[in-house]
């Protein structure tokens, strides 16, 4: 049997978002299966779950210390190509910021494993690679444009921890984003 605990993550929580595309992400999207919630990423693949020390946990408080509460709208759906369909935050650079941030302070850890080059911070509706149709894409984006724009505050960092088996991901510890400038 795998190892249910194999991978971390660092993501930041969008209720609001859970809300409206809790059902279409349970059919299209298998990182809602796993009970992972709708999410902006922050960094994943994170460290390996034994290196997940005190230690990272301070240094990962240390980068969020400073960083306030992020106030955005997800206005608009968007694409990665025809294969995966996802929530546009705006403004973005404040995530695009905070990734930075982390990554910086954890460079053994790109984002995505370095898959893509940019990092676009995005709420995933649903992914072909986990086996959504593009139809099943392309009706969801239709159900959940008829709900946007929706206003959210990002205030929260999780880093959680699971693997790819259903119901596997919990939080491990939650980072609150409160600093006042």
């Amino acid at each position: 049997m795998r190892d249910r605990v194999a991978l971390t993550a660092l993501l930041i929580p969008v209720p609001v978002a859970e809300q409206v595309v809790r059902g279409h992400r349970e059919r299209l999207d298998p990182s809602a299966v796993w009970g992972v919630p709708a999410h902006i990423t922050v960094l994943f693949p994170f460290l390996s779950p034994p290196l997940v020390s005190a230690t990272v946990v301070d240094r990962i408080e240390e980068v969020l210390t400073p960083v306030t509460p992020i106030g955005f709208t997800l206005e608009r759906t968007a694409w990665f190509g025809d294969q995966v369909l996802w929530l546009a935050p705006h403004p973005a650079d404040p995530f695009v910021r905070l990734i930075e941030a982390v990554c910086a302070a954890f460079p053994e850890c790109e984002p995505y494993g370095g898959a893509f080059g940019d990092v676009v911070p995005h709420v995933t509706v649903g992914d072909r690679a986990g086996g959504a149709t593009l139809a099943d894409l392309l009706a969801a984006e239709r159900a959940v444009s008829r709900r946007l724009p929706l206003p959210a505050t990002a205030d929260t960092v999780l880093l959680m921890a699971g693997g790819r088996e259903p119901k596997s991901w919990e939080t491990r510890h939650t980072f609150t984003l409160t600093a006042s400038h």
